[in-house]
C-alpha cells in the first residue's frame, strides 16, 4: 500500500481518531503560537503535542549525531512508553497520533475499536515489530486513507515534512519520532509544565530552519 500523507489539520485528525475509538471529549486543537500568552489559550489538560516540520538532510544529520551521543551517554526511558518505528513513507502522521493516544491510556478511556486492538496486540513488541504490525492493521490503514483524502493537499504532491510527538511520562518529557532508533528523554517535566516544556523544544526545532515558515503544532486536549 502507498500511504497518503495526513495533514496537520485538527478536523481531519479528530475524525481519524474518533473513527478508531477515541471518545469525543478529547480533541486535537491548533496551537497558534509558542509564546506564553498564546500557549495560555490552549485548552487544558494537554496530553500530547504533535509537531510538523520540514524534512531535510539536516534533520537526518542531526538525528545521527543525537543518537550517537545517546548511545555513548545512555538515557533513562520508562517502560510505560509506547514507541513504534516508522516503516512506511507518509505514515508519520498516523504514527504521531497513535503515540499520542497510546501513551495516555491512563487518561483516555479508549473504546473498543481498531486502535485499541492494535495497541493491545503490539504493546509488548519491540519498536520495529510494532512498525511492521501497522502494515497489517487494515482498520487503521483504512481510517488513515479516508482522513488523508479529506485534506487540502493533493495526494500526488511530494511531501517534505515529518510529524513527531511529545508526551509526558513518569516525570519526563519524551520525543517520539518514528524515524529515530528509540524514544528520546528530553529531561524532567510535569503535567503542569508539559505544554511549556514541549513548546520550548518545538522552538528549538524551528530555530534550525530560520528561513522556513511552514511549521505546524497541534495539541491533544481534554474538554473537561
Amino acid at each position: 500500500m502507498t500511504w497518503i500523507p495526513l495533514e496537520s489539520n485538527p478536523d481531519v485528525m479528530n475524525k481519524f481518531l474518533y473513527k478508531l475509538g477515541m471518545p469525543n471529549k478529547y480533541h486535537v486543537v491548533d496551537v497558534c503560537g509558542l509564546d506564553p500568552e498564546l500557549l495560555a489559550t490552549v485548552p487544558k489538560p494537554v496530553l500530547s503535542i504533535v509537531l510538523l516540520f520540514p524534512f531535510s538532510d539536516k534533520y537526518t544529520e542531526d538525528n545521527t549525531k543525537q543518537e550517537d551521543e545517546i548511545k555513548k551517554k545512555g538515557q533513562i526511558v520508562t517502560e510505560k512508553i509506547f514507541y513504534m518505528k516508522q516503516v512506511e513513507p507518509n505514515a508519520c502522521g498516523t504514527i504521531a497520533l497513535v503515540h499520542s493516544v497510546a501513551n495516555n491510556l491512563d487518561k483516555i478511556d479508549l473504546q473498543d475499536g481498531h486502535l485499541k486492538k492494535f495497541i493491545d496486540a503490539t504493546k509488548n513488541l519491540n519498536p520495529d515489530e510494532k512498525g511492521k504490525s501497522l502494515e497489517k492493521a487494515d482498520g487503521i490503514i483504512s481510517a488513515h486513507k479516508e482522513a488523508a483524502l479529506e485534506g487540502q493537499t493533493a495526494p500526488t504532491e511530494e511531501v517534505k515534512y515529518h510529524f513527531i510527538t511529545f508526551v509526558h511520562r513518569d516525570g519526563h518529557l519524551y520525543e517520539l519520532d518514528g524515524r529515530k532508533s528509540f524514544p528520546v528523554n528530553l529531561g524532567e517535566s510535569t503535567n503542569d509544565s508539559f505544554l511549556e516544556d514541549a513548546a520550548r523544544v518545538c522552538k528549538e526545532y524551528m530555530s534550525k530552519y530560520p528561513d522556513e515558515l511552514r511549521f505546524s503544532v497541534v495539541a491533544l486536549t481534554v474538554a473537561e
